[in-house]
């Protein structure tokens, strides 16, 4: 009793810290002054800096305050100018270069009153290229971009340059966080240095004192997470950041686009302030949710989305939504590990995976099972003729067997000699604690490797040392989730051999020689009906060496408050606009 006791007083201490809840200080959402909205993240953004940002968190708070020169609608999912006059104008010469032609927005202009112009994007194109500032995830997939032109008669007009067609030429082009120069580089580091000399010399620049002098002040904590240092054209800033609590984001009263409200959706911005409430424990986000401390929720755990759907309470203040996700979830598998070496071990590893048993219980049904990280309504891309590891022990056996795993001392468990020493077949699998979606899988996971003679353990981490833990691919293996861009997907990041060891997200760190050249071809083949071919062949590879154990595409779930009176939902990460969403006055 008394532990009990204890517990509802922790709880309660926390929700007072967050929420101030007391009965002094308690107010009904409908009475937040001016269009507040509060919307709950999982997990604490890593940082507010859009060229040094890696992880979804992150970024979902820095598109309120960054302006690219195009964008994905979110809704549409289309691309639309937002910085840019209009989508550019493209052309390519004779050595196949690809040139695309932008024009900044006569009204944009940064907080200082002073206008936008082609040197500020020039300028966030050479932190980018900086060798030393720490953006290897940008990297990746702007390396194609090697030259950047004035035009001599315009100082808001520019052509970037592609080295070659790819793809996502023209998002890649466009889809680059503007940043200030007064703000990020007073004293002009960068301007000795083109676009073109960083795109061939970058690596023969790393020892440039200059270079190395400006990434070490862009790559300062100040420009992390100070808000007299994060600075962009968008509607909102940087108002509040209380470690661990909240990020709190604060409209600005003289806004450049409010000249074109309503023109799309990246142009609304109704809530006078956006705050990004830190809960990293479901069970008391859904508290917080049914005291009405939260207008936003998604990613909500299966049964407690069911359980808040059947709440009278819930109901009446919340509406509730279920888009599909352009997500996968599975198991990665270290494929640099001598255990994991061998591609019989991996594939006896996926035969042990009973998909529609995690679907049932993990995801409580709302999923689609996948055999790679393609989206299965893809009708085009999806390769439905793979056939998919069903859930076989005896299979599994098998294939364990004649990769030399076997139960040489009668103790119950596989055992095999690897470089030179006998090791019993032990895994420990990881995964981001507070999911209990993928706790779930871990623990089925775990029951069926024991019938087959592998010892598993379990390891739930917090999720910054989560995503540390697969960057620096110390795992063996961790269940986890990839997102898919709304625009043409690039396999590169995540597939690509050079992407398990340059900053990229190939933690795995699968790869062949066919697979790196298809994605070479993928990269650069605009026409669909040929790239279609190419990925289902790329597909064919991934599904045959299982260094991925691909599960499941989940549904999102996601409650809003009944007071925001034109909330949608969609596919694109996070699942909604927060900034476009519109109260009902307070009475």
């Amino acid at each position: 009793m008394l532990m009990q006791l204890n517990c509802i007083f922790f709880l309660c201490v926390i929700l007072s810290s967050l929420f101030s809840c007391t009965n002094s200080t308690k107010k009904h959402a409908l009475n937040r002054p001016e269009n507040e909205l509060i919307a709950h993240e999982i997990t604490e953004a890593a940082t507010l800096n859009p060229i040094n940002v890696a992880d979804g968190p992150s970024m979902y708070v820095i598109e309120n305050i960054f302006q690219t020169l195009i964008a994905v609608d979110p809704f549409s999912l289309q691309l639309t100018p937002v910085l840019a006059d209009s989508l550019p104008i493209h052309y390519e010469n004779a050595q196949g270069e690809q040139f695309y032609t932008y024009k900044i927005r006569s009204g944009a202009k940064w907080d200082n009153g002073e206008p936008i112009t082609a040197k500020d994007v020039e300028f966030t194109l050479k932190v980018i290229k900086n060798p030393k500032v720490d953006d290897a995830s940008s990297r990746t997939n702007d390396d194609i971009i090697h030259d950047f032109i004035f035009d001599n008669n315009d100082p808001k007009k520019f052509t970037i340059v592609l080295k070659e067609k790819y793809l996502k030429a023209i998002i890649t082009s466009g889809d680059i966080p503007v940043l200030p120069r007064y703000i990020y580089d007073p004293k002009g580091m960068m301007n000795g240095f083109s676009v073109k000399q960083l795109s061939y010399d970058g690596d023969k620049l790393a020892n440039d004192t200059t270079i190395i002098k400006f990434a070490e002040w862009f790559n300062s904590e100040k420009f992390q997470r100070q808000k007299e240092f994060i600075a962009g054209s968008g509607a909102y800033e940087l108002e509040e950041w209380i470690t661990g609590q909240k990020i709190v984001l604060k409209r600005k009263e003289q806004w450049w686009g409010d000249i074109l409200k309503g023109t799309n959706p990246l142009f609304d911005a109704e809530p006078k302030k956006i705050t990004y409430q830190i809960i990293n424990d479901y069970a008391v986000a859904v508290t917080a949710l049914l005291a009405e401390n939260i207008d936003v929720i998604r990613s909500i755990p299966a049964n407690k989305f069911i359980e808040l759907k059947e709440s009278e309470k819930a109901k009446s203040n919340y509406n509730f939504y279920t888009p599909d996700q352009l997500a996968y979830y599975g198991f990665g598998i270290n494929c640099k590990l001598p255990k994991f070496s061998d591609k019989k071990t991996r594939q006896a590893l996926a035969h042990i995976v009973d998909v529609n048993k995690i679907i049932e219980l993990a995801a409580y049904g709302m999923g689609k099972p996948t055999i790679g990280p393609i989206y299965p309504g893809n009708k085009k891309f999806y390769n439905n003729d793979i056939v998919p590891y069903d859930y076989n022990l005896e299979t599994a056996k098998q294939l364990l067997a004649e990769a030399g795993w076997k139960d040489t001392d009668g103790d119950g468990f596989l055992d095999k000699i690897l470089n030179g020493k006998k090791e019993k077949f032990t895994i420990k699998i990881t995964y981001n604690q507070g999911n209990d979606a993928r706790k779930t899988m871990a623990t089925l996971f775990q029951e069926e490797a024991r019938k087959v003679g592998i010892d598993v353990d379990i390891l739930g981490q917090d999720m910054s040392i989560f995503v540390d833990t697969k960057k620096k691919h110390d795992f063996e293996i961790y269940i986890g989730g990839f997102q898919l861009p709304s625009v043409p997907d690039d396999p590169k990041q995540v597939f690509y051999t050079t992407s398990a060891t340059n900053g990229g997200s190939n933690y795995v760190s699968f790869g062949t020689i066919e697979s790196d050249s298809l994605i070479d071809k993928i990269r650069t083949e605009l026409d669909e009906d040929k790239r279609a071919m190419l990925y289902k062949r790329l597909q064919e590879i991934i599904h045959d060496e299982a260094c991925t154990i691909f599960v499941y595409f989940p549904t999102e779930k996601i409650a809003i408050h009944k007071r925001f009176i034109n909330a949608q939902t969609t596919t694109r990460r996070p699942g909604y606009w927060l900034a476009g969403m519109k109260a009902v006055e307070a009475e």
